[in-house]
């Protein structure tokens, strides 16, 4: 049959089981180990050190087989509290005691990892409820380590509820109060059984206080002091008694008995707590259990104090031993065992007390690891069809080759078709570009003519109204009004006090721009300045046509008129502004006015500037 194992990581010693379930479904004991840890099992920065150089030894010197474990967590780790519930419907009792657990774990919830045991019912109808906790990070720390050995971490259960497992397996014909004590390295346990129901609580002394205190007292190492204490320590009985002669000795029955003493001072509060606040009776018969409880005349020492029997737990009772197991060596720590086989006891049938204080991380890495296998296969089926597509896609592959290079002269001839159609398409675009601008040549050869008719209508009719306005006041005057001077943007960006600039158009005949006889076609005896004799302007650089595509957009007009007065001059200019505005040849949001009115007493005109914008300007 396969075998398991079974671990105890104590503060004072590694203990280790092996057990396999024999053919009536009890167990079998196979092997066993116990290795001290030392001083440094107990203490929280050495223990994880200690635990790693101890398993693997253990595993070696003892031939276990690698594989699944149960294992216990120390006392000093484990908080654990009997709590009573009210009778409650079943379904809220999980709540009630989720409450209990944040009121009484001295940790928030979140950093632990906390079960609970229903274990009955009082007679006043209360749920009794034994409740444990423990830190989350100790038990990842137990799962490391175990995982380092190669070992399957399946269960991580208190000592507590490894021992009541234990005893109820080897003693459950006990219906009386039972007072079961372990002693440990660090911590103590008591465990109270009464007809079906178990008490349980933990003490904050253990015997590695006796060797800390002969240590010093002596001016011995720990480990020195622990091997004197246990080949030669007692419990002294107290009373008139001669001195033993080893000094040691002597020291370490004095230690060994003040230390009693405090824990029998535990026992008995935990006695008076059972009896008072848990209806319980009084314990008619001790068992003593764990690593301490074997040094002399402990036994006698209880007997004496609680006044009932007393004698060691054999957890193997109802266990089967192996013919290949030293029973000589078991007997000598056996009482030790009792962790060891409540866990071995979690493999089989269902147990008193089952709690996992196994935390959702590593759940979650142990059923990953269970898939392992699995995903190991899935993986190499999804290599072998990856390897079996890329043979056919390969193959696949070359046949397109093939057929691409019977294709790729054909391709080519086609390749230089395609290029020789965009060269003669590009061509075609460049051409219906050229096309494009000489029809815009062509549509706009009126435009100046179109502009200079709409800028002629534009000064009638803003002579003809400042005539009629201006008759009601001053009656016979005459109003005139012409276009003294068209410059263009860059002529009128410069000094007004250069000397005339080729783009700057002279109409010094107000003929030109007013309704009298002489005007004729617009733009008709207006020759540009530097065009001789009007001849055409030669063709424009393509640097030109960009510049002129510019200029032709805004304008400034040179107006003069008669003056009547500087008031009604104003008008005058006003007059001419919000005509050139009303024509749609012109931009009404950038056709204004611009600097001020130049009186001209010689003549009796005067001059204004006005800023014309073209509405659409012709593109060259």
């Amino acid at each position: 049959m396969k075998s398991f194992l079974t671990a105890d990581f104590g503060a004072g010693s590694l203990k280790m089981a092996e057990f396999e379930t024999n053919e009536s479904g009890g167990l079998r004991l196979k092997n066993f180990a116990i290795k001290p840890l030392g001083l440094e099992g107990s203490q929280e920065g050495g223990r994880e050190k200690a635990l790693l150089k101890a398993l693997p030894e253990v595993l070696a010197e003892k031939g276990f087989k690698a594989g699944p474990v149960n294992i216990c967590a120390p006392g000093f780790h484990v908080f654990s509290k009997f709590v009573k519930l009210p009778p409650v419907d079943s379904s809220k009792v999980t709540q009630i005691i989720q409450y209990e657990a944040q009121q009484n774990v001295p940790f928030p919830l979140s950093e632990v990892v906390w079960d609970y045991q229903i274990l009955g019912t009082a007679p006043s109808g209360e749920l009794e409820v034994l409740l444990v906790a423990i830190k989350s990070d100790i038990v990842e720390g137990l799962f490391k380590i175990a995982e380092l050995s190669k070992l399957k971490l399946q269960i991580c259960d208190a000592s507590p509820a490894a021992l009541c497992n234990a005893f109820r397996y080897n003693y459950g014909e006990l219906e009386d109060c039972t007072l079961l004590l372990d002693i440990g390295a660090k911590t103590s346990n008591v465990l109270l059984f009464e007809k079906g129901k178990v008490f349980s609580r933990s003490i904050s002394l253990g015997a590695n206080t006796i060797t800390q205190d002969f240590a010093t007292e002596a001016k011995l190492k720990f480990d020195d002091a622990e091997r004197i204490k246990i080949a030669e320590g007692f419990v002294s009985l107290g009373g008139a008694y001669e001195e033993p002669e080893n000094p040691h000795q002597a020291a370490i029955s004095k230690i060994a008995r003040q230390f009693m003493t405090k824990l029998h001072i535990q026992v008995n509060q935990t006695l008076q707590f059972y009896r008072g606040q848990q209806g319980g009776s009084a314990p008619q018969r001790v068992f003593l259990s764990g690593g301490a409880s074997i040094m002399p005349y402990t036994a006698q020492f209880f007997a004496e104090k609680l006044n009932v029997p007393v004698e060691y737990f054999n957890p193997f009772r109802n266990v089967q031993i192996d013919p290949a197991v030293d029973l000589e060596g078991l007997s000598r720590v056996a009482h030790s065992l009792g962790e060891v086989v409540g866990l071995g006891l979690r493999n089989l049938a269902t147990c008193p007390v089952e709690m996992n204080l196994m935390p959702q991380s590593t759940l979650r890495w142990q059923a990953f690891n269970q898939k392992k296998p699995y995903l190991v296969a899935t993986v190499a089926c999804v290599v072998g069809v990856a390897f079996v597509v890329g043979l056919l896609f390969q193959k696949l592959a070359d046949n397109k080759q093939k057929e691409q290079n019977d294709l790729d002269p054909q391709v080519q001839q086609l390749q230089n078709k395609v290029d020789q159609f965009d060269r003669a398409f590009q061509k075609l675009q460049a051409t219906r570009k050229q096309a494009d601008q000489i029809a815009t040549w062509l549509n706009g050869r009126y435009y100046w003519a179109d502009g200079l008719a709409a800028l002629r209508g534009a000064m009638i009719a803003a002579e003809q109204d400042a005539q009629k306005k201006l008759s009601a006041q001053h009656p016979g005057i005459e109003v005139g009004i012409w276009v003294e001077q068209l410059q263009l943007p860059d002529a009128a960006a410069t000094d007004p006090n250069a000397p005339p600039q080729p783009n700057v158009v002279p109409l010094m005949n107000p003929q030109y721009m007013r309704g009298g006889p002489g005007m004729g076609m617009p733009g008709m005896g207006m020759p540009r300045t530097g065009m001789p004799g009007g001849a055409p302007p030669p063709p424009a650089t393509p640097d030109q046509t960009a510049a002129n595509a510019t200029a032709t957009n805004d304008l400034t007009l040179v107006c003069r008129a008669i003056s009547v007065s500087e008031e009604e001059d104003g008008r005058i200019a006003d007059a001419v502004e919000t005509a050139l505005k009303s024509s749609a040849f012109f931009d009404p949001k950038t056709t204004a006015l611009t600097g001020s009115i130049s009186q001209d007493p010689t003549t009796s005109t005067f001059t204004f500037h006005v800023n014309l914008s073209l509405a659409n300007p012709l593109k060259l």
